[in-house]
């Protein structure tokens, strides 16, 4: 047994990070939460959740954390079924999986009461609020989650070491390597505040955001956002009208805001689902405002303005990249004469927003913000390069558009950890200097073609 003693008062620091990103997936929870009782050598009372932590993961959760209280039942579950190694029995003492086994629950019971309450709370919402679809594979999922929630702690401790004391997140080796292995939800807003530089225009200019949002009117601006509220996000019951509070109102105040701030972009669609993400984390208008202009503005500048010739530039530059990494795909394009844009326009204009699983997304963008745009080309090469056999196989233009739907769905994608790592050796070496150069060329060739 491990000797390092952990105190009750203790666990809300370790656990809420994880535990309030990815609530309610319970059979992956159960067995994430005996490892982490098993680690720690805390044996809890049943019952007895410590007040710190049901008052933390309460704040922003849904009505009361139901969920939290299905993820404490398994822990309790996990305490009340334990039995130390020394007595699982003499000929059984030096087996090495004897320890590990012993905390399981016990029977085919226990295993059918957690997954039964889970799916009676949330089967069909996930903890952003989205609605999962009716084919969703929960056992796959929750086999992934079995796994990360483990790794999820143990990032939030990390995390939390890294951050205590430290009133803002600054770019450093050890921030970028932490970043790499993900960013519990509890920090990820302060984190892209930091290194996005966010937090230091939001400092230098207070009282900005609320000075936009009383500023002139503008029919047409107001007109075009408003277009799109009841067409961002359908599925997620966080942006309905009836929900309390609703997030439309939020969310226009932003994008009115930002059109305002930057009247040469002033609102285009796709911007929608960038602030939306950013507002699910967030929590914050004025976080969410200027997190969309440390990424429209310096990270991604031009891919939103009328002529959008950054967006169209940089789906030229993927395909510079893919003559050289992947020249079969290449020739495949240009074989049927596929244009890039065709297939990855969406990849690129919503940043894998309603594209890759929602996780991924944020995972993404944690290396976004720190790193980025070469970030973007990483993911999208990856996403080639490991369905580059699959993509290979179409004979049609209609099929390689299919195809390159496909490959933004199954397990590489859902498993956002082991993509995450992909993303940083698959793509091979791919230097900001690189991509500048080949930026210069493409832009060059498109305002040749006028």
């Amino acid at each position: 047994m491990c000797g390092l003693a952990v105190d009750a008062s203790q666990l809300p620091l370790l656990l809420t990070p994880c535990l309030r990103g990815f609530q309610g997936k319970v059979s992956g929870a159960r067995w994430a939460l005996s490892r982490f009782l098993r680690t720690c050598g805390q044996h809890l009372a049943p019952n007895a959740a410590p007040k710190s932590l049901t008052t933390s993961l309460g704040r922003g959760s849904r009505e009361g954390s139901p969920d939290f209280c299905v993820l404490w039942g398994a822990a309790n579950t996990v305490r009340c079924n334990y039995r130390p190694a020394s007595r699982v029995g003499a000929g059984r003492a030096r087996d090495p999986g004897a320890h590990a086994r012993s905390w399981a629950p016990r029977g085919a019971d226990a295993r059918g009461t957690f997954r039964g309450a889970y799916r009676s709370l949330y089967c069909r919402i996930d903890p952003y609020g989205f609605e999962r679809p009716e084919d969703f594979d929960y056992a796959a999922y929750e086999e992934f989650l079995s796994t990360y929630l483990v790794i999820l702690t143990r990032r939030a401790i990390k995390w939390s070491k890294l951050l205590k004391g430290s009133s803002s997140v600054q770019r450093s080796g050890t921030v970028k390597r932490y970043i790499r292995k993900g960013v519990p939800l509890e920090h990820r807003a302060r984190v892209w505040m930091g290194v996005s530089g966010a937090q230091a225009q939001m400092d230098q200019n207070p009282g900005y955001y609320h000075r936009l949002l009383q500023g002139e009117r503008s029919d047409r601006l107001e007109e075009a956002i408003r277009t799109d509220m009841n067409r961002t996000f359908p599925d997620n019951v966080k942006f309905r009208k009836n929900a309390d509070p609703c997030l439309q109102k939020t969310l226009y105040n932003i994008l009115l805001a930002y059109g305002r701030h930057n009247e040469g972009v002033g609102y285009c669609q796709g911007m929608n689902f960038i602030a939306g993400y950013l507002l699910l984390v967030t929590k914050s208008e004025e976080e969410s405002f200027w997190l969309l202009d440390a990424l429209l503005g310096r990270i991604l500048p031009d891919y939103y303005g009328p002529a959008m010739l950054g967006l169209k530039t940089d789906q030229e530059v993927l395909g510079e990249l893919v003559k050289t990494k992947l020249p079969a795909v290449a020739a495949l394009m240009d074989g049927h004469g596929v244009l890039w844009t065709l297939v990855v326009s969406r990849w690129f204009i919503c940043l894998f927003v309603d594209i890759l699983p929602v996780e991924t997304v944020f995972r993404i963008w944690d290396c976004l913000f720190n790193e980025g745009s070469k970030i973007i080309f990483r993911v999208a090469l990856t996403l080639i390069k490991q369905h580059q056999g699959f993509i290979l196989e179409a004979t049609s233009v209609v099929d390689i558009c299919e195809r390159f739907k496909e490959i933004t769905r199954g397990s590489l994608v859902t498993d956002c950890h082991t993509f995450m790592q992909k993303i940083f050796s698959e793509p091979g070496s791919l230097s900001m200097a690189t991509i500048t150069r080949l930026r210069e060329s493409c832009r060059a060739k498109l305002l040749a073609q006028g």
